[in-house]
């Protein structure tokens, strides 16, 4: 009757090894397809495994010491050959179940560092967009200081003051005129020679 338990009992194991099995194998698909929820279902299922081996590890060790007092209570050659059986289906499971989550352990390392290559990545992306908008924002400060240094001459020159003496002077307006030029052509070569434009 003790085999008979023993026996359903680890016969009932083969089903949820398989459906582990078949879990692990749809997770490790998961992870190269970057789904984002796979890191919890790893978590989910090794905390299943631990609750799995707590059931397993505990046979192992009752079917050996079964196994020990063949011999002193004379037990019967056909049977101990059937606990045999069970304690290596059991010794099986229980490797497979130490199997599976060596497997997950594995998984959930490989998952962390894709993830963690794709926030590398993501992280690239923003900064080589950060350096382009800066480059960008150079470039308009940049024609902004040389459209401001005739703007700002020109609206001097541009008020009605009478005690202005550039205003009386014949070449005053040349005089404007290229002193707006040479501003605007000098900030240009700066600009141009620290590659803002």
């Amino acid at each position: 009757m003790l085999y008979a338990i023993l026996d359903a009992v680890v016969d009932g194991y083969a089903p949820v090894v398989a459906g582990v099995q078949n879990d692990i194998d749809e997770i490790e698909t998961e992870v190269f397809s970057g789904d984002p929820e796979v890191s919890r279902r790893i978590y989910e299922l090794s905390r299943e495994m631990v609750e799995f081996q707590r059931a397993t590890r505990p046979l192992v060790g009752m079917l050996h010491a079964l196994m020990a007092g063949f011999a002193k209570y004379g037990t019967d050659e056909e049977l101990q050959r059937y606990l045999r059986d069970v304690a290596d289906h059991v010794t099986h499971t229980s490797e497979r179940v130490d199997g599976f989550r060596q497997a997950l352990t594995d998984i959930l390392t490989v998952n962390t560092t894709l993830v963690t290559q794709q926030q590398n990545a993501e992280m690239r992306a923003l900064a080589e967009a950060g350096f382009e908008q800066n480059e960008e924002i150079k470039k308009i400060s940049s024609w902004a200081a040389i459209l401001f240094a005739p703007t700002l001459v020109g609206t001097i020159y541009g008020m009605n003051f009478e005690t202005m003496p550039e205003l009386k002077w014949a070449a005053g307006y040349p005089f404007a005129i290229l002193l707006m030029a040479v501003v605007c052509v000098s900030l240009y070569f700066i600009f141009k020679r620290r590659d803002w434009l």
